[in-house]
């Protein structure tokens, strides 16, 4: 394996053609106060994979893509019809 980042995080949107908006959340300890934080932060990934929105998806460090892109889609995770239950099933139990 190289040295490069990688981060896991849920797509966004993917409205752009070949680009995914990522949001990777980040949980850390405050020095001073001590309490859990999160942080959320946007990055632009080129998608060859063709991600969907609700995607779980690891993104890898890359070379500047374009001005906003410097990371890459590695992998899809967790596909959206696995993360989210469908309506109609919950539905059909009840």
């Amino acid at each position: 394996m190289n040295n490069r980042r990688r981060l896991t995080g849920f797509v966004l949107s993917n409205k752009m053609d070949k680009t995914v908006v990522v949001d990777v959340t980040r949980t850390y300890r405050h020095k001073l106060y001590k309490k859990v934080m999160t942080d959320h932060t946007k990055y632009k990934a080129h998608d060859e994979l063709g991600c969907q929105v609700g995607d779980q998806v690891r993104i890898v460090e890359s070379q500047p893509i374009s001005r906003q892109k410097r990371w890459v889609v590695e992998e899809i995770l967790r596909s959206s019809e696995q993360a989210l239950p469908v309506e109609d099933e919950v539905e059909a139990e009840a």
